[in-house]
């Protein structure tokens, strides 16, 4: 089994088999509520912890802005008033064949914030798009290591 870390550097983004482009993710997070409990008859004066529900970070995708390409304002026209096109997305962290080594499967993922790019006649870079997305959490899984 190798012990090198994976680079944070090979990803992909995935929603409806379609491939996203993006340069960067982030929001891959998740915190659990501490619910604070003490029984009234315990001898002890202060509060037990006990894991409460869990919480998710919105997923965060930034990707070069491209001509002709409309999926991410396509998706945020869907969101109307109590209804919104929902999609699941995977983001796959890829070792040097390509390869996953481990993916995150988010559930019923829907746009919340889409940031254009900042526009600076003075800067030297990519023009970059930020979708931000809200979802009902995400499983992990490892799948790399040694394929011998």
């Amino acid at each position: 089994m190798s012990s090198d870390p994976a680079s944070p550097i090979h990803f992909v983004v995935e929603w409806g088999g379609t491939r996203v482009g993006c340069t960067r993710v982030s929001g891959l997070e998740i915190a659990h509520d501490v619910v604070a409990y003490r029984e009234g008859s315990s001898p002890e004066y202060g509060d037990r912890t006990m894991p409460g529900r869990p919480r998710y970070a919105n997923l965060v995708l930034e990707r070069g802005v491209s001509p002709g390409d409309n999926e991410f304002y396509e998706w945020v026209n869907t969101v109307r008033l109590g209804t919104v096109e929902r999609r699941n997305v995977t983001v796959s962290l890829l070792d040097a064949e390509h390869d996953p080594t481990v993916v995150w499967k988010v559930k019923n993922a829907w746009p919340v914030r889409l940031a254009g790019p900042t526009l600076d006649s003075r800067e030297n870079g990519v023009a970059t798009e930020t979708l931000e997305l809200a979802h009902e959490g995400y499983a992990v899984e490892s799948v790399g290591g040694d394929r011998k």
